[in-house]
């Protein structure tokens, strides 16, 4: 009898324990649950994340007048400029990163960096994938030639090879992956329907085949080609060509889906147009006419 006793109270002395412990009890699995909702709202908080490090890591392809180096090696151009502005009223440090474009939203989620801020034209599919910024400047769609054949080349461009950024708004206008909409006059889809598609990794480098004559022409933003070609530039034995407009874009900036750091940038942005800084840096690089008045 005294060993059946013993074994109870032992038994008992067990239950107690494991039910102090969160094992399978209510308090514990309420302990557990609190915790668990403490550090899913902490890693909700993009902005917190960014703040904490003291940085924003900002991805980048080199083009002017957005983003690229000047004779000393110097980052410059619109959108770093106001980068740093931002971040100046964010308490944050901006730092530039140079990312492949094609790879940007595998970049962004993997916290490689932590925006998109490189003259990226808003599309639906990027508002699905991403939290994108409200528009901050306006864009379309341009080619790029040799101008001593600019005729021949916009009476005909069957069988051309056309270059354009992978993953860029051109490519996606040329290979119809990003849909016409009501501002679009000629489709680039049906206007290079018997072109030769072929993606580089940068616009720069789109350009720099229409250079060297292994493309016969670019499609690339306008914002980057009225600065890039034409007279004084590298580009001076090439044009710019408008006639067809293949839709109106805006620019906006990317951030991981759903994060609170796009209100935050948004909001500065805005102070900055109220303080005249966003028309003065626009001025600076030409793009005065192009900001989507606020």
């Amino acid at each position: 009898m005294k060993k059946l006793s013993a074994l109870l109270l032992a038994l008992l002395m067990v239950l107690t324990v494991l039910s102090g412990c969160g094992g399978s009890g209510k308090n514990g699995s309420d302990d557990q649950k609190s915790t668990d909702e403490a550090g899913a709202g902490k890693e909700a908080s993009d902005w917190a994340y960014i703040e904490d490090k003291g940085e924003m890591i900002i991805g980048i392809t080199l083009f002017a007048p957005m983003n690229y180096e000047d004779k000393d090696g110097e980052l410059i151009g619109f959108d770093t400029e106001l980068t740093k502005k931002v971040a100046e009223k964010l308490g944050v440090k901006a730092k530039f990163q140079v990312i492949n474009w094609d790879s940007k939203e595998i970049e962004l989620n993997s916290k490689n960096i932590d925006c998109i801020w490189n003259g990226m034209c808003i599309t639906e599919e990027r508002k699905q994938n991403m939290s994108v910024s409200e528009p901050y400047l306006m864009n379309t769609q341009a080619l790029v030639m040799k101008a001593d054949r600019e005729e021949e080349i916009m009476n005909d461009v069957s069988g051309l090879t056309v270059v354009a950024e992978q993953g860029s708004t051109g490519e996606g206008k040329m290979l119809g992956t990003i849909p016409d909409d009501e501002t679009v006059e000629v489709s680039a889809k049906d206007f290079f329907k018997d072109s030769t598609p072929v993606p580089v990794d940068s616009m720069a480098k789109a350009l720099m085949e229409v250079k060297a004559g292994t493309a016969d022409l670019a499609i690339v933003d306008s914002v980057c080609a009225l600065a890039m070609v034409g007279e004084g530039t590298d580009y001076n034995d090439m044009v710019v060509n408008l006639d067809n407009n293949f839709g109106e874009q805006e620019y906006g900036i990317a951030f991981r889906k759903g994060s609170d750091t796009a209100e935050k940038v948004s909001g500065a942005i805005e102070e900055l147009y109220k303080e005249g800084v966003v028309e003065e840096i626009a001025e600076k690089y030409g793009l005065a006419e192009m900001l989507v008045t606020k």
